[in-house]
């Protein structure tokens, strides 16, 4: 992995521009109004009580908040106030560039440098952090189906799909318990997905990565030192954050006027569940559009399934995505950048980073396998689903 992975040619950056802006406009544009009119959309939009925006907007700042558990439950030493920052200025970041989650890693281990962290903290904390929210994400689609087939609603293909979800998420489970397990195991994890990273990457003619066997030797040991004392914080904080994100978009539902006899609680997780899964792909920065068309037509299926006539609550539907991508995806902008201005105006936070810092060269270097993709997970994880 590059040493400075936010760093990319401004071709591939103008290209990476054009082609999700064609994508966000032709799903605004011409897919999303085949499943709802504008004008029905922002009639119920309207139609909200100072006091339902107000409750979502509380909401929805209780998501934001949630996160900052997660990052200092991962990094011993890092105050409430230093996760704030960097995680609402990451996060906006990731949500208007093209390629942002990327970019996104620099701006997270700047801040986390300034502060005193080395590469070292910085890595543990992104890769455990991700590997947690990706248990999270892996659990919540089988949780969800299981809840259906409790309520009755089973069927052929959401069984082969409750058994494949769990498949892999036994699988991840069983591949980060056999690295922990064994100093040996973790060297030959490590080594195995070093070659398979350089493949990769010989692909796009870039160079091999080096010793990852070694470097998961040595992830392993500070990954123990760490869960050892904080795994039971670490996970009741993941799932607070990953309910929360869910929470948010049944509130919002419910305030439009979709009622539990239209979309019930579960039905409405088994959608966030899978469209979240869905959205990992980085189509578009956050998942614009892609998000708001796979939820209102995933939700909208889901109540015709149900018995519902979708036809009925299409606008009450859509309006409740869009409010709720509106105060998840695009609150997160304007706090970002005033938390970016916080970061370079405070130095009481100024703190020299340690010598291994300065060794390493950076995040994301060859010596910490897995930096920059888990880093571009934790800094979404409580803001798209």
């Amino acid at each position: 992995m590059d040493d400075h992975p936010a760093h990319a040619s401004p071709v591939k950056r103008i290209v990476q521009a054009v082609v999700s802006l064609a994508i966000v406009v032709g799903i605004f544009v011409f897919a999303f109004p085949q499943f709802a009119d504008y004008g029905d959309v922002w009639t119920e939009i309207s139609a909200m009580t100072a006091l339902e925006v107000a409750t979502l907007l509380a909401v929805a700042i209780w998501n934001l908040v949630t996160y900052w558990f997660v990052l200092t439950a991962v990094m011993p030493g890092l105050t409430y106030p230093q996760a704030a920052v960097s995680n609402q200025a990451s996060t906006a970041v990731a949500n208007t560039l093209p390629g942002g989650g990327a970019i996104a890693v620099g701006v997270t281990y700047a801040m986390y440098r300034s502060w005193g962290f080395g590469k070292s903290e910085f890595a543990l904390a992104a890769v455990v952090s991700g590997v947690w929210n990706n248990f999270a994400k892996l659990g919540m689609p089988v949780l969800a189906l299981a809840l259906l087939a409790l309520e009755g609603e089973i069927t052929t293909t959401r069984v082969i799909a409750a058994v494949a979800g769990i498949g892999v998420l036994l699988g991840f489970i069983a591949l980060w318990s056999l690295f922990l397990y064994k100093e040996a195991l973790a060297h030959r994890i490590g080594g195995a997905v070093g070659r398979l990273v350089s493949r990769l990457r010989a692909l796009v003619r870039k160079p091999p990565v080096s010793d990852w066997g070694e470097a998961g030797v040595r992830f392993r040991a500070q990954a123990l030192g760490l869960l050892r004392t904080r795994w039971f914080r670490l996970t009741v904080s993941t799932l607070v954050s990953h309910v929360s994100l869910y929470i948010v978009l049944l509130v919002t539902l419910r305030h439009v006027g979709v009622g539990n006899e239209v979309l019930s609680w579960i039905q409405v997780l088994a959608v966030f569940a899978f469209i979240r899964l869905i959205s990992a792909l980085p189509i578009t920065p956050g998942g614009v559009g892609v998000v708001e068309l796979g939820l209102t037509v995933g939700l909208q299926v889901a109540a015709d399934f149900a018995g519902v006539s979708e036809s009925l609550f299409e606008a009450k539907i859509a309006a409740a995505v869009l409010v709720f991508r509106a105060i998840t995806f695009l609150l997160p902008v304007p706090l970002g950048a005033i938390s970016y201005l916080i970061w370079r105006a405070n130095r009481s936070w100024r703190k020299s980073p340690p010598p291994d810092d300065e060794e390493s060269g950076g995040p994301g270097g060859d010596s910490e396998p897995g930096t920059g993709d888990a880093i571009e997970g934790q800094v979404s994880a409580n803001v798209d689903p």
